[in-house]
C-alpha cells in the first residue's frame, strides 16, 4: 500500500470532518503509515499518531472488527470488474449504511452518526449546564 493512498483517504476525512487538533490516529505498523510523507500530513493538522506495537493485533481491535465486517458483509460477495465500481461500492457501503443503519454493540446498538450527535447533544448539554450554574453563582 502506498503512502499517498492513506494520505489522500486521511486528507479526505480531514476536509469532511474538520477535526480539532489532538486527534489521535491508531494504525497499524505499516510503512505507509511510518513514511515521512504521512507523518508531515499528521504533523501538518496537529494529529498525534497511535502505532500499535509490533505483533500485538488487540491494539488495532476496532481497526481489524471493521474490516472483517466491511469483508463479510459486502466485498466477499460481490464481483468487482473496475476499481471504480469497487470504490463506489464500498463508499457507500461505508457512508449510507454502516455509518447511518448499521447499529453498533459498542455503540449502545446505534449507528455510528446517531451516537456521535448523541454524545454531542450530552456535550453541549453539559457545557450550557455548566456555563449556566457559573453564571448563576457570580
Amino acid at each position: 500500500m502506498k503512502a499517498s493512498l492513506v494520505n489522500d483517504a486521511l486528507l479526505m476525512a480531514i476536509k469532511q470532518r474538520k477535526p480539532q487538533a489532538g486527534l489521535i490516529w491508531h494504525t497499524d505498523r505499516g510503512s505507509q503509515y511510518a513514511s515521512y510523507s504521512h507523518k508531515d500530513l499528521l504533523e501538518q493538522y496537529g494529529i498525534v499518531q497511535s502505532m500499535s506495537r509490533k505483533g500485538n493485533c488487540w491494539d488495532n481491535a476496532v481497526s481489524e472488527s471493521f474490516f472483517h465486517t466491511l469483508k463479510t458483509e459486502l466485498v466477499y460477495h460481490e464481483i468487482y470488474e473496475t476499481k471504480s465500481e469497487a470504490n463506489g461500492s464500498i463508499f457507500e457501503y461505508i457512508e449510507v449504511f454502516y455509518n447511518r443503519q448499521r447499529s453498533h454493540s459498542a455503540n449502545n446498538n446505534l449507528s455510528p452518526v446517531e451516537f456521535e450527535k448523541k454524545m454531542m447533544e450530552e456535550k453541549m448539554f453539559t457545557s450550557h449546564s455548566l456555563t449556566r450554574f457559573l453564571m448563576e453563582a457570580l
